[in-house]
């Protein structure tokens, strides 16, 4: 981790080696793997689990509950959600969600609890996810739809575009 940063809270937090963590990012009681950027504006809460190589834009909210795999980008003010039927007191129920390796979530999504958003999925900007994302599959909209899928020689020419 880099130098600690002067306006964040970072309370007993597992951070892996090369993970950079801007200034005013909230973390608690999380775990953080190797080589990820958590962007400005950052809240993750207790028992949230990311994994290796993974990015996270400003102004992204992740509940306990969410874990994220290896090598997922999460686009600037998506929000994720643990709750179905949320209230100020009394119980709740804890619904977890997993994003799985690979996947991409645009900007402004929201997405609701209980869900797994799949290997190399890619959400679209704006989506509201409401069920669970397949692997490969491209969702937009809301409520998110399955757009089409995602092929290997698709993401081959992703990969090969950001080398160049």
């Amino acid at each position: 981790m880099r130098a600690s940063p002067k306006y964040s809270i970072a309370k007993d937090v597992q951070v892996g080696e090369g993970t950079e963590i801007y200034d005013h990012v909230n973390l608690y009681k999380c775990k953080i793997g190797r080589n990820c950027k958590i962007e400005p504006y950052v809240y993750i809460e207790g028992g949230v689990v990311i994994g290796d190589n993974c990015k996270i834009k400003p102004f992204v909210f992740i509940p306990t509950g969410v874990t994220i795999e290896d090598d997922v980008f999460i686009g600037p003010n998506v929000t994720f959600t643990n709750d179905k039927y949320p209230k100020a007191h009394g119980e709740w129920r804890l619904l977890e969600t997993r994003v799985k390796r690979g996947a991409s979530i645009g900007a402004n999504c929201v997405i609701l609890p209980g869900l797994t958003i799949g290997e190399h999925a890619l959400i679209g900007a704006g989506s509201v996810v409401t069920k669970d994302v397949p692997d490969h599959a491209l969702v937009t909209g809301n409520p998110g739809r399955v757009m089409r899928y995602r092929t290997l020689r698709t993401e081959a020419l992703v990969a090969l575009r950001s080398e160049l």
